[in-house]
């Protein structure tokens, strides 16, 4: 018998926040891949998640003892567009963890079946997307930024129907809750100020215990967002669906649909196939992070202290301070690639320096910044003359740090990864699942886990695609 330390809190609130079902069972659950390190530090034992119970609570064939299954509802902005009603449409909650640190943690099954909130869809995921996300979700872990996590993939041995056939699987996904921007545009919407209250109420206790009520609440959920961005940047990552269904309250990237990481730089950077107007491009993500912290406040409104008029004014200041907090936290992110301790008031200046100098010559964004400790960076650049220059402000400024020049290449190793999940080594590995063959998708995530230590043996990974390698559309899965 499996003793999963389920402590279940979500479903302790009032019946109109979720429906309460199982999972839909598949046919012939077969287990792909399951996050050893993931498990200790929930306090599973990975042999266990391994056995032929643990891939049957894993495919959603059992209901272990103490879960509490559910589907949460939710609202939200799609592409700018308002949906009254969204939902977990083809997720499943299955309870809550307390992990080995003492964190409370959900546990969500990712293509479970269907839900009252599936909206006609069949409430399935497909191996494709399944597979993108295990990989890009645990390389953001390893690259220090916050994350929903992945536990264990499983194949169902079913079909999914989507262009075509694909054979069918089920993600095990972690996080430290999967409460959205669009789970208080919810209740917003409907006037459910009790509900609202409720909501966060809890959200607080539970990840901003510090916070005083729902202003409190808005600035910190704006300070973390800022922080997220920011980092998001930092490693040319591109969400593609910033909606503010898929905007989490407690600052973790969540659900990586049409994500991708850019090869080659150019601020305008789209792979999202739905995202057909750029909304979502690279540049793009503070301004559209900002207009969701806009949402946030307008759900926010009926709880904050004085009339409207008030409420409005407070909430706006709060809204207006996340360019400052983004710029703050992009500095930061991009000093340090940059080798730089210390801040000096022509940073910026030099940093987008760089970038324009990468823009025009195509130069690939991973691998510029990496080269900038070992000086291979010039080698990104067919004609070098404008990142020449560029250098020699850069060294100067470099000339003003405290520390000896060893020290800021240690900064710049420590900040700039050698590796990240590049869509054409994704597709490799997707390909492969289709196969059943399952040994790239582990010597990829064997590679990820490292990102900054990249061995000469592993030299490959680093590389952008060659001609007719390149991925230049990613899809949603839906």
């Amino acid at each position: 018998m499996l003793d999963w330390p389920f402590d279940n809190s979500y479903g302790a609130l009032p019946d109109r926040f979720y429906s309460r079902l199982a999972p839909t069972p598949v046919s012939k659950p077969k287990l792909v891949a399951v996050n050893q390190g993931l498990a200790n530090e929930l306090g599973m034992d990975a042999e266990d998640l391994a056995s032929d119970d643990g891939v049957r609570v894993l495919a959603g064939n059992s209901v272990p003892d103490g879960a509490d299954p559910l589907a949460q509802v939710y609202a939200g902005h799609q592409f700018g567009g308002w949906v009254p009603q969204l939902g977990d449409g083809r997720a499943i909650l299955l309870g809550e963890i307390i992990d080995i640190k003492g964190i409370r943690r959900d546990l969500q099954l990712k293509g479970a079946g269907r839900t009252p909130y599936s909206r006609g869809g069949d409430g399935r995921a497909w191996i494709g997307p399944v597979i993108r996300e295990y990989v890009v979700s645990e390389a953001m872990h390893a690259l220090g930024i916050p994350t929903t996590r992945a536990l264990a993939a499983v194949a169902t041995g079913e079909p999914v129907y989507r262009e075509s056939r694909f054979p069918g699987a089920v993600l095990a996904r972690v996080a430290s809750s999967h409460i959205r921007v669009g789970s208080f545009q919810f209740f917003a919407a409907r006037q459910d100020v009790n509900a609202l209250q409720t909501l966060t109420d809890y959200v607080i206790a539970r990840h901003y215990p510090g916070a005083g009520g729902a202003l409190d609440l808005l600035d910190a959920v704006i300070r973390v967002q800022a922080r997220l961005v920011a980092k998001w940047m930092g490693v040319g990552f591109i969400h593609g669906v910033m909606n503010t269904d898929n905007t989490h309250v407690a600052g973790e990237t969540i659900d990586y649909g049409p994500c991708a990481f850019m090869d080659w730089f150019h601020p305008e950077t789209v792979y999202s196939s739905i995202d057909r107007f750029g909304r979502y491009a690279y540049s793009r993500q503070p301004d559209v992070m900002v207009w969701n912290m806009a949402q946030f406040a307008t759900a926010l409104l009926p709880l904050m202290d004085g009339d409207l008029d008030a409420a409005v004014e407070q909430a706006t200041e709060s809204v207006r301070r996340f360019p400052d907090l983004y710029r703050a936290a992009w500095l930061g992110v991009f000093r340090a690639k940059l080798g730089l301790g210390t801040a000096e008031d022509g940073d910026a200046s030099l940093i987008n320096g760089l970038l324009a100098a990468m823009m025009d010559q195509k130069a690939d964004f991973t691998n510029t910044f990496r080269g900038l400790s070992d000086g291979s960076a010039r080698n990104q650049f067919a004609d070098s003359s404008s990142f020449d220059e560029w250098v020699c402000l850069w060294t100067e400024r470099r000339g003003r740090e405290p520390g000896a020049p060893e020290e800021q290449k240690e900064r710049m190793r420590a900040a700039n990864p050698a590796v990240i999940p590049r869509n054409h080594q994704i597709e490799n590995v997707i390909q492969g699942a289709l196969a059943e063959d399952f040994a790239p998708l582990f010597r990829l995530n064997e590679v990820l886990a490292r990102p900054f230590d990249l061995p000469s043996e592993d030299a490959l990974f680093a590389l952008p695609p060659r001609p007719g390698e390149e991925v230049r559309q990613t899809f949603c899965g839906t």
